[in-house]
């Protein structure tokens, strides 16, 4: 039993490590964009598709990113919604 409720918190804690990070966008100009993020000092891409909307994941514990933009640096929070025009992210 002792076993059982051990293995259950170490999944628990496992699960809640490789939790994503998610932002849904919409994406007017023509052109697919990856970008630059900035998470608990580390650095990742995110792809969002040409014309179109969708939702891009990022692998992080942090409940705020930073995404680089033709526009500067962006401060985007979990489940935010976005929109992408001219390379630049207007936030929702």
């Amino acid at each position: 039993m002792k076993f059982k409720t051990l293995l259950s918190a170490i999944l628990i804690m496992c699960s809640t490590i490789a939790s994503a990070f998610t932002v849904s966008y919409y994406n007017k100009d023509s052109k697919k964009y990856t970008m630059e993020v900035k998470s608990n000092g580390s650095t990742q891409k995110v792809e969002f598709s040409a014309s179109t909307s969708g939702s891009a994941s990022i692998q992080t514990s942090a409940s705020e990113v930073e995404i680089k933009t033709s526009c500067g640096w962006v401060k985007v929070k979990n489940g935010a919604k976005i929109t992408i025009k001219d390379g630049c992210i207007k936030i929702e």
